[in-house]
């Protein structure tokens, strides 16, 4: 078993810690995003599917050219090659873990 703490995984300047499976022998790799209000990427893709696991806060999505709210409390599924981005529209920090089904990520930006 191996035991990684997740301040460990966490750039200084950053709010999204950054597990990359292929670092720490895993299959699957994710982001674990403690945002303030406004904060979120700008519009991205990935050539698989990208599942985001909201546990707090307020967060508006954009994927394909349809917006959707979601809370905590909501999964979203975004498909490959789906252009998407998202920000925290809430009044607090909010909590999510984005999910990449790949040993390593990879993002094509707009």
């Amino acid at each position: 078993m191996i035991i990684i703490d997740i301040s460990s995984i966490k750039p200084p300047e950053g709010e999204a810690a950054q597990f990359q499976g292929f670092a720490h022998g895993a299959n699957v790799s994710f982001f674990v995003v403690q945002g303030p209000p406004g904060t979120g990427p700008d519009k991205h893709r990935h050539p698989y599917e990208e599942t985001f696991v909201i546990l707090d806060g307020e967060i508006e999505f954009i994927a394909a050219g349809e917006t959707q709210m979601l809370g905590g409390g909501k999964i979203a599924i975004v498909p490959a090659n789906t252009w998407h981005e998202f920000k925290n529209r809430s009044d607090k920090q909010s909590l999510m873990v984005n999910i990449h089904p790949v040993k390593k990520m990879i993002t094509e930006w707009a």
